[in-house]
């Protein structure tokens, strides 16, 4: 590149930037002879009421923490009426795409330190033809199915890891196959990894149906240097959303897992549970399962949707083999009603009403409810 062209695409770019921040109108690209590169992103707030009971997630972003919903005789014992707004979702990345056909996306938020506020790596990879490798959203996910939330953690069941892993991923048009940082998580017990996660996930769409499905295997092990053993665990899902009419679609995911509770979302305390627990020096896997549907309808100005998502464990098992499980989380449920609109383009603004309800292994139930506000500002 000639030295007036790097000058004329940095007085390019810094009058865009001057123009992004006053406005935050749209994306900020910069173009060389050899690539394209793109910095894009949100500053967002979300201000949360809780009703009831304070759940919200002490690191940021104002999500509702299952874990913090009292049950049981602390369930009559609740003040109420919290509220607390943040930014740390705020989003900044920086997408390149070069001459020769590579790709590479960097991005992050602000939502790491125990309070947020600190800068978060959550997508860093790079892509060339057929292969990706890096982190990023794992192959065993699809945003096919899920109902659009202000929450950041999103609805109880949405479909495998909802989560970024580091990854090798080989695309083969709708098919997508990776081997993947492994998450296995044995019931008080540290575990080992052996071998990768292995994951296979196939998307399409038929007129106005859209779907996916995908499996996954992994190993869950331990080794203490005196006793180990493992076992496989497995998971599928399906996810679908059908277009009804221009202004209404219906949406909705199922999961079942067997020894891969670790890509159930909310399931457990709050957001993946246990794969298995050690009877004696045998690792034994835990089943689980989740669904959730939604509709989403134009509606005015912007949108409104509804939707309910569930996920269960089955700890019957490690009952009857003596584990005393009676604090762990059985079904986690949350429900949804949110409206979305634009007052200009690439603001956003939306209002909630989310409901969460917990039942433990031991019988105890409890619920909260909220309310949850956000104004986010693209650019």
């Amino acid at each position: 590149m000639t030295k007036n062209k790097l000058s004329s695409s940095v007085q390019l770019f810094s009058g865009v930037l001057i123009l992004g921040l006053a406005n935050a109108a749209s994306a900020i690209q910069i173009e060389t002879d050899d690539a394209k590169i793109d910095i894009y992103g949100y500053a967002r707030l979300n201000a949360s009421y809780d009703i009831n009971e304070d759940i919200s997630r002490s690191s940021g972003t104002r999500s509702g923490d299952f874990s913090q919903v009292n049950t049981g005789a602390a369930e009559n014992s609740e003040a109420s009426g919290y509220f607390g707004a943040d930014a740390v979702q705020s989003r900044l990345g920086i997408r390149t795409r070069m001459a020769n056909g590579v790709m590479v996306n960097v991005e992050g938020d602000f939502r790491g330190g125990a309070n947020g506020g600190q800068l978060r790596l959550r997508h860093a990879y790079g892509q060339y033809g057929n292969w990706l490798m890096g982190r990023t959203w794992s192959n065993y996910n699809s945003f096919v199915g899920n109902t659009s939330v202000l929450e950041m953690d999103g609805v109880a069941g949405n479909a495998g890891l909802y989560n970024r892993t580091a990854q090798v991923r080989y695309i083969r048009g709708n098919f997508a196959f990776a081997v993947e940082d492994p998450k296995p998580n044995i019931l008080g017990q540290a575990t080992k990894s052996g071998l990768p996660t292995l994951t296979a996930r196939y998307e399409n769409k038929a007129g106005a149906l859209k779907f996916s499905s995908a499996a996954l295997l992994q190993e869950v092990g331990y080794d203490t240097g005196t006793n180990d053993d493992s076992v496989f665990g497995y998971a599928v899902f399906g996810a679908a959303k059908f277009q009804v009419t221009d202004t209404l679609s219906i949406q909705g995911n199922v999961n079942y897992t067997d020894g891969a509770n670790s890509y159930l979302w909310r399931s457990g305390t709050n957001y993946y549970g246990e794969d298995a627990y050690l009877d004696g020096n045998n690792v034994e896997t835990i089943t689980g399962y989740s669904a959730n549907l939604g509709t989403t309808i134009k509606v005015g100005p912007g949108s409104l949707s509804a939707v309910y998502g569930m996920t269960t464990m089955d700890w019957d098992d490690a009952t009857d083999d003596g584990l005393s499980v009676g604090s762990k989380h059985e079904r986690n449920t949350n429900a949804f009603l949110t409206y979305k609109w634009s007052p200009v383009k690439s603001v956003m603004l939306g209002v909630e009403y989310g409901r969460y309800e917990v039942k433990k292994v031991s019988g105890d139930e409890g619920d909260a409810n909220r309310l949850m506000f956000a104004a986010q500002y693209n650019f």
